[in-house]
């Protein structure tokens, strides 16, 4: 193999700490699992190995003396980083976690936290492990432009937005399908996979999201339909789950109009879930009363989604008529290491119970997430640890898969 060849290949891991002690221990350490390993003490340097070399792994410490680790992760989201990073610390566990979630939600990919001092054997199981967060995706064609509110209008009216579908099964036995959640995914003839980050929040500015709704709410329905067709009384219990907007629950005769499609597709609406983040059953507060209670009267699933983010979560969850709630995936993420995710998830989970709703996991990368959700009561679950989410083409051969292994 030539030297180009095995640089490019090999796993690469940067180091960024002002103690040399500690980085050499670090080279050490990863020299022996066979990594190849640059150890940096200032950020300049960092930030021209990270140009040049192109590291798979990054080591990053939080307190330094001239840039400090959250400025470097604020950095590395600008660059869209892709290597996998661990962040290592002696400071307190929730100073940490709190630095590995604002990663998470700067979309870099996250291995993990080490408290100082590490071994060896928790530095492996790191780099070994897969990531718990991902970035967003990118396109093979380059660099996204500007999206307009024309483009957008013109990819809704030509179906140029489908529907990716992620499985959801029973925490008890992780194998137990329960349902799917319908994810929309816009595929652009020049641009390729445009990510929904750049066309959801345009869509609600412009007024283009009830006809995004619509679109979605059409293919999600059909798609079960023909799943309870293909899968028999089996599926009879399955749902769909559907984001929904604030801009959607503007009028009062939405549930009539979904109760219609439903019958159009052979559903009853107790197969339909409507997901709401707590920020859009805020926005008109006695509208979304009427319509969310009118939703549940028909028979229709209502979700609180992200649940825990937010300052009125507890407030929203009491006053409005949800029958489900999601756990938001940061908590989920950080449970492997997170005394303080794992006390939150234990107490919503309680909480949801207690109020009489079903709750969901999200966000599930491992075994070790599913093994405590479990363990904490949690009744369903999704993450890519049960599967990525899917084209409608692939569902059949991913539950026959699983029926196979069962």
């Amino acid at each position: 193999m030539m030297p180009s060849q095995q640089s490019e290949n090999a796993s690469r891991l940067l180091v960024l700490d002002d103690d040399p002690d500690i980085g050499q221990t670090v080279r050490n350490m990863t020299e022996n699992l066979g990594y190849q390993c640059r150890v940096t003490i200032r950020p300049n340097d960092f930030f021209d190995a990270l140009d040049d070399w192109r590291p798979t792994h990054i080591l990053l410490d939080l307190v330094m003396p001239e840039m400090d680790g959250m400025e470097v992760i604020r950095h590395l989201a600008d660059r869209h980083c892709d290597a996998t990073l661990i962040i290592s610390s002696g400071l307190g566990n929730r100073v940490v976690d709190a630095a590995s979630r604002a990663a998470s939600q700067h979309q870099l990919t996250m291995a993990g936290v080490l408290n100082k001092p590490f071994s060896i054997r928790d530095l492996r199981r790191l780099l070994g492990q897969r990531p718990t967060a991902s970035p967003l995706p990118r396109t093979a064609a380059g660099p996204l432009p500007d999206i307009t509110p024309a483009m957008l209008a013109d990819a809704i009216h030509n179906n140029q937005i489908g529907l990716a579908y992620q499985p959801k099964v029973r925490c008890a036995d992780a194998t137990t399908t329960v349902g799917f959640e319908a994810l929309a995914r816009w595929q652009h003839p020049q641009w390729g996979s445009i990510p929904p980050d750049r066309f959801i929040l345009l869509a609600e500015r412009e007024g283009l999201i009830e006809a995004l709704t619509r679109k979605v709410l059409l293919q999600a329905c059909a798609t079960l339909a023909r799943l309870r067709q293909a899968r028999g009384p089996a599926a009879d219990h399955w749902s769909m789950a559907v984001n929904l907007s604030a801009r959607c629950l503007t009028q009062f005769d939405m549930a009539d109009k979904l109760v219609t499609l439903c019958q159009l597709h052979g559903l009853e609406p107790r197969h339909l879930t409507l997901e709401l983040t707590e920020t859009a059953a805020m926005e008109d507060g006695v509208l979304a009363l009427d319509l969310l209670t009118r939703l549940r009267m028909k028979g229709f699933q209502l979700a609180i989604d992200d649940f825990g983010v937010g300052y009125s979560s507890m407030v929203q969850l009491a006053r409005l008529p949800f029958s489900e709630l999601k756990l938001d995936k940061t908590f989920v993420a950080a449970a492997g290491h997170s005394r303080e995710a794992r006390t939150i998830i234990r107490s919503a989970v309680d909480l949801g119970h207690q109020l009489d709703l079903k709750v969901i996991g999200e966000g599930v990368e491992n075994h070790e997430a599913l093994a405590f959700l479990h363990e904490a009561g949690c009744d369903f679950v999704q993450g890519y640890y049960i599967a990525r989410p899917m084209p409608r083409e692939a569902i059949g051969g991913w539950l026959e898969d699983r029926e196979g292994r069962c």
